[in-house]
């Protein structure tokens, strides 16, 4: 009962840091501003089922860049959009602080070469996709938390 009794102070202190560290984390992660991005592209229908098989073992060294480049919550969706034409469609969340920068250093990423090698024989951009666009990026017309 006696150590019990003199522990309660260090206890409590321990609680006391640990509201503390979780104050502060619970600052800094509403510090960091999310940038959304949503991306299409069309998809060969006879690339489907290879396409799916990369990404359900996506290599280690394409998610260790991923989240070097700050790149976090990122999905793509697949839809058959008209009889026989398919859609992927990307949602990601980046919180660096220079998006271009960051996606030039993917770029350099010799993993990642290799993997964009395997996907994007795989993939057809969209006739509006921009001049430098692979994949093209949509305009966000709704979000909510």
């Amino acid at each position: 009962m006696f150590a019990f009794k003199n522990a309660l102070p260090f206890a409590g202190a321990g609680i006391l840091v640990l509201f503390t560290v979780l104050a502060l984390a619970k600052i800094s992660a509403s510090q960091i501003k999310v940038q959304r991005y949503g991306t299409v592209i069309g998809i060969k229908p006879e690339k489907i089922e290879y396409y799916k098989k990369l990404h359900v073992a996506t290599w280690p060294g394409v998610l260790k860049m991923i989240k070097a480049c700050h790149i976090r919550n990122y999905s793509i969706y697949l839809r058959e959009i008209e009889p026989g034409k398919f859609y992927l469609f990307s949602y990601l969340e980046y919180t660096g602080k220079n998006f271009e920068a960051d996606m030039v250093k993917m770029a350099a990423d010799a993993t990642t070469q290799e993997w964009w090698k395997e996907t994007n024989p795989c993939q057809i951009p969209i006739p509006t996709h921009g001049e430098k666009e692979w994949w093209s990026r949509m305009e966000e017309v709704f979000h909510t938390d």
